[in-house]
C-alpha cells in the first residue's frame, strides 16, 4: 500500500509535506506508511489520502481489488444541472437592482418548501430540483438584499433553506469549493437572521458535507454545537425545532457508526428516538423528513455501518417503506439492506434489492456513493446466472468504468 500512495503521490508531482498537509498530518507520518514502517488501518485517513490524490476507488490504494470498492466523494460525478448552479452561486452580483415590485419573503419561503417536497417525492430529484436552483438562488439572494427588518430576518432564512437545499442537490456532483461555498452561505444566513432553527439546520447540513468529504470529528463538532444552542428550547419549541434536534442526533449516530464508536453511535440514536416519541405520530421534518419512520431507517444504517448485517436486515424486515414520505429515504434504506446482503455474502439478495432500489429512486442510487459501491462490487462478483442483470445495474448507475 505505501508503494502505490508513493507512486501515486509522485505522478500527481506533490511532495510528502504537501499530500500529508491534506490530511491533517506531519511528512513523517507520510513517510512511515510510504516506507512500510507504520500500517494505515483508518478508514477515515484513507478517503483523505484517496480524495487528495484525486482517487474514485479505495481499491487503487489497498490494491485488494476483491474488497468490496469504495467510491470515494471526489465531486466529479456529472450532472447536468451542475453548471447552472455553478453560475448562480459563483457569480453572485456585488450590487443588487431594486425590483419594481418589492419581494415577498413569504412567497419565497412557499417556493423553497415547494423545492423541498420536490426533492424527497421525485425519482429523479436532482435533475428536477437542480432546474429550478439557478432562480431560487438569484431571487433569493436578491430579496435578502432589498428588504430590511424583520422582512430581511426572514428571506435570509429562505436563503439559508435555499442553500441548504442546493448543498443536498449537489451533493456527490459539485466540487469541492462549491460544496463549501454553499454550505457556509447557508449557515451564515441562518446566523445572519438569528433564528435558532435554521442555524441548526445548517448546521446538519454543513454536517453532512463535513462527514462526506472525510472529516468526521469536524462533523460531529459542529453537530454537537448546534445541538447545545436549540436544547434549552426544546421543552417549549415547536414541533420543526425539535425535530431538527432529532435529525442532528441521527447525523451523529451514522457519523458515530462509520467511525466504529458503537456506544457513542446508540446513545446518540437513542437521543432521537426519544425525541421521536415526543413528537406527534405522524410528524415528519420538512427538509431532514425526520420523524418516526427516519429513526427506524436509521437504526438500519448504525447497524450496518457497525458491521451488524444480521440485525440490520432483521431490523429491516420489520419495517414498512411506505410510511417514509421521502423517495429519497426509501431508496437509500433498500441501499443499505443490499450492503448488508453483501457483508453476508449474499449478492442474489444485495442484486434484487439493489434493483428495488434503483426502482425507487434511480438518482438517489446514480449519485450516491455507498450505492454505486454496491452496484460496482455486484458487477464484479454476481453469481455467473446474474451477470447480465448486474451487468445492466452497473450501466443504469454508471459504475461500469469506475469498476473496471
Amino acid at each position: 500500500m505505501g508503494e502505490r500512495i508513493r507512486a501515486l503521490r509522485e505522478s500527481r508531482g506533490m511532495s510528502r509535506a504537501v499530500l500529508a498537509g491534506m490530511c491533517n498530518r506531519g511528512s513523517d507520518w507520510l513517510k512511515k506508511i510510504e516506507t512500510g514502517e507504520r500500517e494505515l488501518n483508518s478508514h477515515t485517513l484513507l478517503l483523505k489520502l484517496a480524495t487528495a490524490l484525486a482517487v474514485s476507488d479505495l481499491s487503487v490504494i489497498t490494491g485488494n481489488a476483491t474488497d468490496v470498492a469504495a467510491t470515494v466523494p471526489t465531486g466529479r460525478l456529472n450532472h447536468p444541472a451542475l453548471p447552472g448552479i455553478w453560475d448562480a452561486v459563483m457569480t453572485r452580483p456585488l450590487v443588487f437592482r431594486t425590483p419594481s415590485t418589492p419581494p415577498d419573503p413569504a412567497q419565497l419561503q412557499g417556493r423553497v418548501d415547494q423545492s423541498w417536497q420536490l426533492w424527497h417525492s421525485s425519482e429523479h430529484n436532482r435533475t428536477e430540483v437542480g432546474a429550478l436552483l439557478p432562480g431560487l438562488i438569484r431571487d433569493a439572494e436578491t430579496t435578502v438584499r432589498v428588504l430590511d427588518g424583520e422582512q430581511r430576518r426572514a428571506a435570509l432564512v429562505a436563503l439559508s433553506d435555499v442553500y441548504r437545499l442546493t448543498g443536498q442537490a449537489t451533493a456527490y456532483i459539485a466540487p469541492a469549493e462549491l460544496a463549501w461555498v454553499v454550505a457556509d452561505r447557508a449557515l451564515t444566513a441562518a446566523q445572519d437572521a438569528d433564528d435558532p432553527a435554521a442555524i441548526a439546520a445548517s448546521a446538519w447540513n454543513m454536517g453532512n458535507i463535513l462527514r462526506e468529504t472525510s472529516y468526521p470529528e469536524e462533523a460531529l463538532r459542529v453537530v454537537v454545537e448546534a445541538s447545545d444552542l436549540i436544547r434549552p428550547h426544546l421543552e417549549s419549541a415547536p414541533d420543526d425545532w425539535r425535530g431538527i434536534y432529532g435529525a442532528l442526533q441521527l447525523h451523529a449516530a451514522v457519523t458515530h457508526a462509520r467511525e466504529g464508536a458503537e456506544g457513542d453511535a446508540w446513545r446518540c440514536w437513542e437521543r432521537g428516538h426519544q425525541v421521536a416519541k415526543s413528537l406527534p405520530v405522524s410528524y415528519v421534518h420538512p427538509s431532514t423528513v425526520f420523524g418516526r419512520a427516519n429513526v427506524d431507517f436509521h437504526q438500519v444504517s448504525v447497524h450496518t455501518d457497525l458491521k451488524k448485517a444480521q440485525k440490520a436486515l432483521g431490523l429491516a424486515d420489520e419495517i414498512d417503506p411506505d410510511v417514509m414520505p421521502s423517495t429519497e429515504r426509501r431508496a437509500r434504506l433498500w441501499v443499505e439492506v443490499a450492503r448488508g446482503h453483501l457483508q453476508r455474502g449474499d449478492r442474489t439478495a444485495a442484486l434484487m434489492v439493489m434493483q428495488l432500489a434503483y426502482e425507487t429512486g434511480a438518482e438517489t442510487v446514480r449519485f450516491t456513493p455507498a450505492a454505486r459501491s454496491v452496484a460496482a462490487d455486484l458487477w464484479r462478483k454476481a453469481p455467473r446466472a446474474l451477470r447480465p442483470q448486474a451487468a445492466k445495474l452497473a450501466a443504469q448507475v454508471g459504475v461500469v468504468a469506475d469498476a473496471g
